[in-house]
């Protein structure tokens, strides 16, 4: 063999040794690339990166208040300088362990893309690092016209240090945070009941409690048995129909038609192997969410309030979206879902004894909705008695009977507050609307770009798909299904359309030929 055979060979040998070990999926490998491209092992971007594709999605869809925009170039040396800086200050307000959640959302944008081109020049970028502050909702579909001084999309001049775009932020939102502050406790929070429009802040907090949820079912694997199957199934498809979040209702349409390769004969899978996918796969309002951190729920103390103040929300804003012949399904499912799937043994007890005690079946969503609201109120009498002899409530958000007198002063008959009496009929009211029209406010205000027009007729839309999902576009399958198996027979037909099945049994027994498939936006 020639020397020059030799040499070819032991580059063949090292290729093939450098091969296998990359392929390995070794903490060592993965270790020398993070070397080799400069990263830190341990550190984690926490500043989200944009492009053309994905900017105004992500930015209509953010509960933050604020929204800061850096477009760079990866080839510029300044701007891999300003990194670091960058992503000292992004820590404070972004990702599931911020400091300081939903105050500012820190984003990038690399202009060296080409896909990006567009987008670089409709901000009118000039240089490289170049920050953009506004209101997320201004981002979308706007520009940057840094030259005009009361432009709502305005340049942050002074940023070159963590330091100094800190106290920039700072001076923006009459804050005082700093870059070694700790973990979060909510000094900003609002105890205003009477302001009407918190409400809209909570739309994203029920996405937070959906996805919430549906991840401590997929951690303690509590789908376990038919019974719990058919429990989880009835709420997916509650979801699918009245979830107040665009989003939500997709994913739980999602979870529908794949459930039966999911989760065969009610056993789910939910370790991924041979590349199927599993339960996880399909989160149930997207891959952004669980956020970490809740807007209207959000405590004054890290351990009050949050998951179970938007379960309530959740539940509340269902109620208010059924029509009348679903109303015995609605409770039936909240009530399996609470008994089955809720962690807390002494809540779920107590929850299952009101339940029970219901003897007569809901034939108005009016009842149901004004049940919904009665049993919570039994919630929070309990647990204000519990809270004062222990001193474990919420300083800033004692337990309350609801609505306060201040929030509707229409509801109340009488003005003794020891002994209430509700003018029921008000009281509806003002729940369909809090929980109806004024959950949704802001959450269309932020996600709709337009003339007031279409801002009206867009928000109207989505109530109407929300309230009506099962009444107006199924026509033929609802003409022969009882109330009861309504929801069954919308979920049979999505998988039949997906597996092409000529038909499928409702809940009730019912067969239920091929309709037209409930499309979700």
């Amino acid at each position: 063999m020639s020397l020059a055979h030799l040499v070819l060979f032991a580059g063949l040998l090292s290729l093939v040794i450098l091969a296998s070990s990359s392929s390995s999926s070794s903490p060592g490998s993965r270790s020398i690339l993070r070397d080799i491209s400069g990263e830190n092992a341990d550190q984690k971007d926490r500043a989200v990166e944009l492009n053309s594709s994905n900017f105004d999605s992500v930015l209509q869809d953010t509960p933050a208040k604020y929204a800061i925009v850096e477009f760079f170039a990866h080839w510029c040396p300044a701007c891999r300088n300003y990194k670091p800086h960058y992503e000292k200050v992004a820590r404070l307000f972004n990702g599931p362990d911020a400091i300081h959640p939903g105050i500012v959302l820190m984003t990038r944008v690399d202009c060296a893309m080409k896909t990006n081109t567009k987008l670089c020049d409709r901000f009118s970028v000039s240089h490289y690092p170049m920050l953009f502050w506004g209101s997320p909702s201004k981002f979308v579909s706007g520009s940057g016209e840094p030259k005009k001084e009361k432009s709502e999309i305005v340049v942050i001049d002074d940023a070159r240090t963590a330091e100094r775009l800190l106290k920039w932020i700072n001076k923006q939102t009459q804050s005082s945070y700093g870059l070694d502050d700790k973990k979060f406790e909510n000094e900003h929070v609002r105890t205003n009941i009477t302001d009407y429009k918190q409400i809209s802040q909570a739309v994203y907090d029920i996405e937070e409690a959906t996805a919430e949820a549906f991840d401590i079912i997929l951690s303690n694997k509590v789908i376990k048995s038919s019974e719990t199957s058919a429990s989880f199934i009835r709420f997916i498809q509650l979801l699918a129909a009245h979830h107040a979040s665009r989003r939500c209702r997709k994913g739980a349409a999602e979870i529908l038609v794949n459930y039966d390769d999911l989760c065969p004969s009610g056993k789910c899978s939910y370790e991924a192997s041979g590349g199927k996918d599993t339960l996880g796969s399909f989160p149930i309002c997207g891959k952004d969410l669980p956020r970490g951190y809740y807007m209207f729920c959000r405590g004054s103390r890290n351990d009050t309030r949050g998951f179970s103040c938007g379960l309530w929300v959740l539940f509340h804003s269902l109620s208010v979206r059924i029509e009348d012949g679903e109303s015995q399904f609605a409770f039936n499912t909240i009530c399996d879902f609470v008994n089955n799937f809720f962690m807390c043994d002494e809540c779920r007890l107590h929850f299952n004894d009101m339940c029970l005690s219901v003897k007569t079946p809901f034939k108005k969503a009016r009842d149901f909705v004004l049940w919904v609201w009665s049993t919570h109120n039994k919630v929070n009498e309990r647990l204000m008695k519990d809270e004062a002899s222990l001193g474990s409530g919420d300083p800033e958000f004692p337990k309350i009977i609801w609505p306060p007198r201040a929030l509707c002063p229409s509801c109340y008959l009488s003005s003794d507050e020891k002994s209430i009496e509700w003018d029921h009929d008000n009281v509806y009211k003002f729940l369909k609307s809090y929980y109806g029209p004024k959950l949704v406010s802001l959450y269309k205000e932020k996600s709709v770009v337009g003339s007031k027009e279409e801002t009206v007729s867009a928000t109207a839309e989505d109530l109407t798909v929300a309230t009506n999902a099962l009444v107006v576009p199924v026509g033929a399958a609802l003409a022969i299904a009882v109330a009861s198996c309504a929801f069954g027979a919308l979920a049979c037909y999505w998988r039949t359309q997906q597996k092409n099945r000529k038909y499928c049994r409702g809940e009730a027994g019912t067969e239920v030929l091929e309709a037209e498939l409930l499309m979700f936006p």
